[in-house]
């Protein structure tokens, strides 16, 4: 059954790749990102797939810009049943050398982000008994130098997510957190290439959530470590 899926910062990395897997499952996808150019490039490289592609710029640091982006969905699919709390930043320092702007900056977009886009859309979840996923990382449960300011921002969010699933439930609400290691993306820099081809792929992620969203609703896997099955030769 199609359902009609948000994904915050889906204009590139792993929210677009979620999106390709979702779009060539039949499901409605609707993706978001701070610039309405990335939001426009976005759309048309995935119309290509489906037509059942939306975009909208939104900043998940601003509560209006999130209320706003879910009225536009609601607008043009008629409601809306999961949302993809995926959108990230990382900034890796000694924690001596991290500005107040580099800790801002992480918690605002990982962690206040997430709360944003839950509260911009829950009750379209109530009325759907939908389902919210956040992307974590396994940063959020293991610690690591230079790690200070990101692994708050991802602990956060593990945290977050598992007490907003208890809070959730008797509306019928399912809440996960998938908590990925190593990914293909250009996350940090990095350029992917072949000597990529370790890591988990972007598409790799989109599989899972699929999983998840075919489960029997009567089971409920809240939170998902998955890493490399390989470690990097």
């Amino acid at each position: 059954m199609s359902k009609v899926i948000y994904i915050t910062g889906g204009t590139k990395g792993i929210g677009f790749g979620i999106a390709e897997v979702l779009l060539k499952n039949g499901h409605k996808v609707a993706i978001s990102g701070r610039k309405q150019e990335d939001v426009d490039k976005a759309v048309s490289d995935l119309k290509i797939i489906s037509e059942s592609i939306f975009g909208v710029s939104s900043d998940v640091r601003n509560f209006e810009d999130e209320e706003n982006a879910v009225s536009k969905i609601v607008e043009r699919f008629g409601g809306l049943d999961v949302v993809i709390a995926n959108a990230g930043l990382g900034i890796f320092k000694p924690v001596d050398e991290l500005s107040i702007e580099d800790w801002n900056a992480m918690q605002e977009t990982n962690l206040t982000g997430c709360f944003y886009s839950l509260k911009a859309s829950v009750e379209e979840l109530k009325k759907s008994e939908g389902y919210y996923i956040t992307i974590a990382s396994l940063a959020g449960t293991n610690f690591f130098e230079h790690g200070a300011g990101y692994n708050a921002s991802k602990f956060g969010v593990v945290g977050f997510t598992q007490a907003a699933m208890i809070d959730l439930r008797k509306f019928n609400i399912k809440v996960s957190t998938i908590m990925p290691g190593s990914v293909a993306t250009h996350f940090n820099g990095n350029i992917p290439s072949e000597k990529d081809e370790w890591k988990i792929q972007p598409e790799d992620l989109g599989n899972l959530i699929l999983d998840l969203l075919k489960m029997n609703p009567r089971m409920l896997p809240s939170k998902i470590e998955v890493r490399p099955s390989q470690v990097k030769k």
